[in-house]
């Protein structure tokens, strides 16, 4: 028979996860002419054939009810000049709904998701799959639609504020047509 584990106290697991830095992104929607959306770093990479992501929402989120009916969703990620359509799109100013979208250039792609124009990356997805887990939705997007930036820093979250993450040059990974810098890594020789 299997020994059945008690779980941490929520607190502890929130304390713990906390110190997790991750990037942050605004999750869009729009269904029947409404749009709304909500800030997230619950998301990430599924596969990449076919091309897919992982989204988690909490059911209270104002936006779910509309990803769970609309059957598509877009994730922005944003850059650190972003910090304010962060703290938005999170609620932190106190501005809700599709008010939020106020402020921003917003445009769209494939699915009609609102789409930010200078994001770092925009992923325009189709709803493949919504499963319910206690109190979150996990949406899984297949990708129909893609807009990338090839500069700009990411907007991160941890310890319950927003920061910068900066890549050190000597460990970028270049995109097809974008020239190295000049400089060499460190211990290297010529």
């Amino acid at each position: 028979m299997k020994q059945v584990l008690p779980s941490i106290a929520p607190e502890a697991f929130k304390v713990g996860m906390r110190r997790l830095a991750a990037g942050v992104t605004i999750v869009t929607a729009m269904h029947d002419g409404e749009r709304n959306g909500l800030t997230a770093t619950a998301v990430t990479s599924l596969s990449a054939d076919p091309p897919q992501l992982l989204v988690c929402v909490n059911r209270t989120a104002t936006a779910h009810d509309l990803i769970h009916g609309g059957a598509a969703l877009c994730v922005n990620l944003l850059a650190q000049e972003h910090r304010a359509l962060a703290a938005r799109f999170a609620g932190m100013d106190g501005v809700h709904g599709p008010e939020r979208f106020d402020i921003g250039d917003w445009t769209t792609l494939v699915t009609g998701s609102p789409v930010l124009a200078d994001a770092l990356a925009a992923f325009d997805c189709v709803v493949a799959e919504a499963v319910d887990s206690r109190t979150h939705t996990i949406f899984i997007g297949r990708v129909v639609g893609i807009r990338a930036r090839d500069d700009g820093a990411a907007l991160v979250y941890e310890a319950g504020r927003f920061g910068k993450f900066a890549v050190t040059p000597d460990k970028v990974a270049r995109a097809p047509g974008v020239r190295p810098s000049s400089r060499r890594p460190r211990g290297s020789r010529r």
